[in-house]
């Protein structure tokens, strides 16, 4: 007797286990399955290849949505000079990879982080991202402003294009012809291939948001774009840059073939004045959420 009522214990008590390794299973497959779900529904940006630099260093957009109305964010295009702008645009898509959901389904972000990648390469020593440690100091004004031809990047389109421009009190070369340097060439491709609605250039360091203009002066809708960021940033609006003579700017151009564009700049070119610049681009979405 004693024997038959231990087996049953034992009969009874494997059978609790197996239940228990069961629900376990189903538990852990459940919470799996979940997570994978999540990660599957979690949208990731389109990354392309745009071309390469004069040194051969790859410029690439990223891509956010598929909504009909495309706004294009570029950063770098005055290099290491100006590598804050650059940070800004990586910081903007970690913050869209995580926060995806505030981009409207009418609208598709681009974000071309660094269009001067040699020059960014000058003064941190990197390719792709990078953080402020890595920022060589003590380095001559200007290092790392032009590309590896040596030329200013923002003096090489297609709106008052001259051989010799100017940036602040010298002399700088806008290229041998109108477009001629490879990284203004992926600029111009992209436009023409994608036609983005509208176009917003990070630069450093005269803390205003200026809005683009060529021949045919500023476009209509150039100029509620410009306040809608400013409102929303704090940087003051400014219609015309006449600090001094600008050939070949890139946000000019695109004035020229109608499409509105803007230029931010930053305060300092330390800083990458995050909340500001965020609560400028959600007002952009919130603009053209309604169009």
């Amino acid at each position: 007797m004693k024997v038959f009522f231990t087996r049953r214990i034992i009969i009874v008590g494997l059978f609790i286990l197996l239940g228990l390794a069961i629900l376990i299973y189903s538990l852990s497959k459940n919470e799996r399955q979940s997570n994978v779900d999540i990660k599957v529904n979690i949208p990731v940006p389109k990354i392309v290849t745009l071309g390469k630099s004069v040194e051969g260093r790859q410029i690439e957009a990223y891509i956010f949505g598929e909504g009909s109305t495309h706004l294009l964010f570029v950063g770098g295009i005055h290099g290491g000079y100006e590598w804050n702008s650059v940070l800004l645009s990586y910081q903007f898509i970690d913050y869209l990879k995580v926060n995806f959901q505030i981009i409207p389904e009418n609208i598709t972000v681009t974000v071309i982080p660094s269009t001067n990648p040699d020059g960014v390469f000058k003064v941190v020593g990197k390719d792709g991202l990078f953080v402020p440690g890595d920022v060589k100091i003590n380095l001559p004004n200007g290092t790392g402003r032009f590309n590896a031809n040596n030329v200013d990047l923002n003096r090489n389109f297609d709106c008052k294009w001259q051989a010799t421009s100017t940036w602040q009190n010298k002399q700088v070369s806008g290229g041998t012809t109108v477009f001629s340097e490879p990284e203004s060439q992926i600029i111009r491709d992209f436009i023409y291939k994608d036609k983005p609605s509208v176009v917003v250039f990070w630069h450093s360091q005269s803390n205003a948001v200026y809005a683009s203009q060529c021949n045919s002066g500023i476009l209509p809708g150039t100029l509620d774009i410009m306040n809608t960021y400013s409102k929303a940033s704090g940087y003051p609006a400014v219609n015309t840059f006449n600090s001094y003579k600008i050939t070949g700017a890139a946000d000019d151009w695109l004035a020229s073939i109608n499409i509105p564009a803007i230029t931010v700049e930053l305060a300092t070119h330390e800083g990458i004045e995050w909340d500001r610049n965020l609560a400028g681009i959600k007002a952009l979405f919130e603009y053209f959420r309604k169009k």
